[in-house]
């Protein structure tokens, strides 16, 4: 279960982050923002009752929350350095 609640807080963060209108990590899912909010609340709810049963009922509210946050933290940073990657490929 605790694998589960992980992965799925990322998928949540993922797909909270591929709505965003400032990602430039997959362009085309900006396309359906509605499949993707079900989605991500949809996974963020499956992960928050994962967490629950493995971890107790605020351990486990707290734990998915903050993996969901890290998530949020660092996939900005993930598409600011591929996006750096393609610059370089593009100017060299």
């Amino acid at each position: 279960m605790t694998a589960a609640y992980l992965l799925l807080s990322i998928a949540a963060a993922l797909g909270m982050y591929l709505c965003s209108q400032h990602q430039q990590l997959w362009p085309a899912a900006r396309r359906h923002p509605r499949l993707l909010r079900v989605a991500t609340w949809t996974a963020t709810a499956l992960a928050t009752l994962a967490a629950i049963a493995t971890e107790g009922l605020w351990g486990g509210v707290f734990a998915a929350l903050t993996v969901l946050m890290l998530g949020l933290v660092v996939l900005p940073y993930l598409d600011a350095w591929q996006r750096l990657q393609r610059e370089r490929k593009h100017v060299g």
